[in-house]
Formats: C-alpha cells, structure tokens, sequence
C-alpha cells in the first residue's frame, strides 16, 4: 500500500475515534483559556483592606470563619480542596470539595465573596479525570496520542504535494 494511501486511512479513522473526545477537549480548553475572564467559569478575585501585606489573622482564625459560611459545608480543616493566599489581593481562597469558594480579608476576617467555582469541573472534563481515572489514562491519552499522529500525517500530507511539485520542476529543469 502506497505511503499516501496509508496515511489518508489512519487519518480518516484516527479522526473518527477521538472526534467526540477532542470535541470536548476543545470546548472545555476554550472555557479554560477565559476563565479569568468569564464570571460563570471562575469567580473574579475581590480585594482585601491591606494588599501585600502580612496576613494580621491566623490561619486558625480565617478557617474558623471559612467553617462559618453554609456553602462550603466545612467541619474539618483537612476536607479542604484548596487553600490559596493571594497576598497581593489581601485575600485568602477557601474551595471547598463542593467547588464552593469563600474568598476572606486577611486582614479584618470580612468574607468578601462566596460563589460557585466551575474551572475545577471543567478542568477534570478537559483532562477526562471528571468521569475515572482509569478514562484518563485509557481513553484521553490515546486521544492525544492520536492527535499527534494526525497533527504528523496531516503535514505530511499537506507538504507532500508541494515536495512532488518541487521535485518534478529539478527534473525538468535539469534535462532542459
């Protein structure tokens, strides 16, 4: 079977097999590229009374008010998904597994914000952890592997007409 032929079969069913992995990779990557910017995907990041200052409260005490907030549905501090300080804003993130976050003033305890975090689903949708981790490793990786075999055969078979082409013309030009 000639090279070409072979490339356009592994091309056409290649595409067939990742399309609807690939279709939700794209969707859930372009949602990512724009979370900072979407509300609905990330919510914005407030500002506390003192930014980049050193946090006047512990980390007991901004827990204790993270626990307070009936959205996160806190009792214990190693059911966290996630703490992140932003000494910048003068804010501490606190993300609770139910993707809920309190964002919370390091400097006064005032909680600032309390929203829904979807950038954490969707990331697990783009990487394919949301449905098992055994999806992620047996369907998505060979998605990808296959997307860098198309992404290969398909310059291969972009130039290969163009390399023909140049070829043909150093023949004609060298029995002229």
């Amino acid at each position: 079977m000639k090279t070409q032929l072979l490339l356009r079969k592994v091309h056409h069913w290649g595409s067939l097999f990742i399309m609807v992995q690939m279709g939700l990779v794209i969707g859930a990557g372009l949602l990512l590229v724009l979370k900072k910017e979407l509300d609905w995907v990330q919510p914005p990041t407030a500002k506390g009374v003192a930014q980049t200052d050193v946090p006047r409260m512990s980390v007991d005490e901004l827990f204790r008010i993270a626990k307070s907030v009936e959205e996160l549905q806190l009792e214990e501090w190693s059911e966290l998904s996630r703490v992140d300080f932003k000494p910048d804003k003068g804010i501490v993130k606190f993300v609770a597994p139910n993707n809920w976050e309190a964002q919370i003033d390091t400097t006064n305890g005032d909680v600032l914000q309390v929203a829904f975090r979807r950038s954490d689903i969707i990331e697990s949708l783009h990487d394919g952890s949301f449905f098992a981790d055994w999806v992620k490793l047996y369907v998505f990786f060979p998605t990808g592997v296959i997307l860098l075999l198309l992404w290969a055969t398909g310059i291969y078979l972009f130039f290969l007409p163009h390399v023909r082409r140049a070829s043909k013309k150093r023949k004609r030009n060298a029995q002229a």
